[in-house]
């Protein structure tokens, strides 16, 4: 393919990551009373916080807001699958074959972090915030803060335990090295802690420990994936 050809690729690829956008944010529109009472609300009620809404149509932004992301959220099978096509021109015919496993690996790495978010990081998250500071201040949070702080959490999450299929592609491509990544791998616990801080919302100690963890042991199963891919590829 041309460079023109592979812009006009990539251009269909996009617009077929856009409409899986849009399809996943109609269904979450259709059940977003669902989403907001019965899922992302509910952190807040197990952890007795008090939300209130301060802006003029906040809720109806935050509708909104809330069917976006969740509609992105349902589309990354989607998006997976049109990277993975865009990118499999450049893989070998042997390795073309792998692309439907490697899309389902993709997705299942991203829920598990969504997942892991959702029961492990918010739960102890909000319950270090409604309990902090002094009993004489009541904390009152504002909903379109905590509805920040829940879908960042939950993106991030989602989009760091995609760490050892980085990995995978990344061996695959020969840029990256088991024996690289065990040399590095003071420097990468502390370029992890970095970003455990800056994924975590605020200056939360608690969030950003609870994601440096299993981050780190994400790194280390990114090295057992990149000795293994880089055996099947020699």
């Amino acid at each position: 393919m041309s460079f023109l050809e592979h812009l006009e690729e990539l251009r269909w690829r996009i617009i077929y990551s856009l409409i899986g956008i849009v399809v996943g944010t109609i269904i979450a529109w259709i059940f977003v009373d669902f989403l907001i009472d019965g899922l992302l609300l509910l952190p807040a009620k197990q952890a007795h916080l008090h939300l209130q809404n301060l802006k003029p149509f906040g809720q109806l932004f935050l509708y909104f807001q809330v069917a976006i992301i969740v509609g992105f959220i349902l589309s990354i099978p989607n998006f997976f699958y049109q990277m993975w096509k865009f990118i499999s021109p450049a893989l070998k015919s042997n390795e073309r074959r792998y692309v439907t496993s490697i899309v389902f690996f993709s997705t299942f790495c991203f829920f598990c972090g969504v997942v892991f978010a959702y029961f492990v990081m918010l739960p102890l998250t909000l319950k270090f915030a409604a309990q902090f500071g002094s009993p004489s201040i009541e904390n009152n949070f504002a909903i379109d803060e905590y509805f920040s702080i829940i879908l960042s959490v939950i993106l991030g999450a989602g989009l760091v335990f995609e760490l050892p299929m980085l990995s995978f592609f990344l061996s695959k491509i020969g840029i990256i090295t088991a024996g690289l990544m065990k040399k590095y791998r003071r420097h990468a616990i502390i370029v992890i802690m970095i970003l455990a801080a800056v994924l975590t919302p605020g200056t939360d100690p608690v969030s950003q420990v609870i994601l440096a963890v299993p981050l780190v042991f994400l790194y280390e199963i990114s090295i057992f994936v990149a000795k293994i891919s880089r055996k099947k590829s020699e």
